[in-house]
């Protein structure tokens, strides 16, 4: 029995479809990831994800918008959740961009090599960390010494700094906080190597800066603290002296820029490797007199 040949420009027909489905396939089935930074094709959107510090959320969230305004074939994607929580999406390389409001500690860095992770660093603002209590709290101001007593537990009334009376109510940002690593290094344990000094245990965690208003807000007796740009005018801020004999000085952009104000601090965006394509447009963008007149308009410190 014969059989029938196949025409030769059929059999062209169906091996360049065999290879066009098996390409579609493949594209379908390839894995989602951060972007590489390569500049996009004309007409696609590439998508960056940013994600960590609660404290530049805010900021971060008014430059996307911005941004992408600007930029319609950029879709930005921020989230919260933390210094830590972003850090650690960049190491494991979920993330194109962690914010971060602390430098990344060496164990993290070797972390992130360890994984095929180079962080590379980019101070993006700079913060006072503000002391806030309720606006019929008497004291005005507290040096290093007297607020580590106190989120310590050493000082629980506010008789004692020379206040009414009261118990201290001590609020601060939860562990995973940059803001709250910070403090803890810098006031609580007053920038000394290894002072081991922890907070109090009855000091309440909050997830959020506006948790710390809040609290504030409602309680006469409380203390905490938190990023310049989320201090409402709901809050008394106190000036803060290194030493009693040394000038007690209030948050400003003045004096972070002076170097007066003793609790001040550099915000980060951390990305692996250095930025190349859309990352690097952005991130020269956030650090354009346009990107900075957001952090201003925020109530942090621009980096000029």
């Amino acid at each position: 029995m014969r059989t029938k040949s196949v025409p030769s420009s059929l059999l062209l027909y169906s091996v360049t479809l065999a290879l066009l489905l098996g390409i579609l396939a493949s594209s379908a089935c390839a894995p989602a990831g951060p972007t590489s930074g390569a500049a996009p094709e004309a007409g696609d959107v590439q998508t960056i994800q940013n994600k960590g510090s609660d404290t530049i959320v805010n900021v971060a969230l008014a430059w996307a918008e911005a941004y992408t305004a600007q930029h319609p074939e950029v879709r930005i994607a921020v989230t919260g959740g933390g210094s830590g929580t972003g850090i650690a999406a960049l190491i494991n390389g979920t993330v194109d961009i962690a914010n971060a409001s602390r430098a990344m500690k060496p164990e993290e860095r070797e972390r992130a090599q360890a994984n095929g992770v180079e962080p590379v660093e980019h101070v993006i603002a700079d913060d006072a960390i503000a002391v806030v209590v309720h606006p019929s709290n008497p004291v005005d101001g507290l040096t290093i010494d007297q607020l580590s007593e106190i989120f310590t537990g050493q000082v629980i009334n506010w008789q004692e700094v020379g206040g009414e009376d009261r118990p201290i109510v001590l609020l601060s940002r939860e562990s995973n906080s940059g803001t709250h690593i910070y403090f803890l290094e810098e006031v609580v344990r007053k920038g000394e190597k290894g002072n081991q000094a922890l907070f109090s245990p009855n000091t309440l965690l909050i997830p959020s800066s506006e948790g710390i208003s809040h609290e504030i807000r409602q309680n006469p007796n409380a203390i905490g603290y938190d990023g310049l740009g989320y201090v409402t005018e709901d809050q008394k801020t106190l000036a803060v002296a290194i030493r009693a004999d040394k000038p007690y000085v209030l948050p400003s952009i003045v004096t972070v820029k002076d170097s007066s104000y003793p609790i001040a601090r550099s915000l980060y965006m951390y990305t692996n490797g250095q930025p190349t394509g859309v990352i690097k447009d952005y991130l020269n963008w956030i650090l354009s007199d346009e990107g900075q007149a957001i952090v201003r308009e925020l109530g942090f410190v621009p980096l000029r």
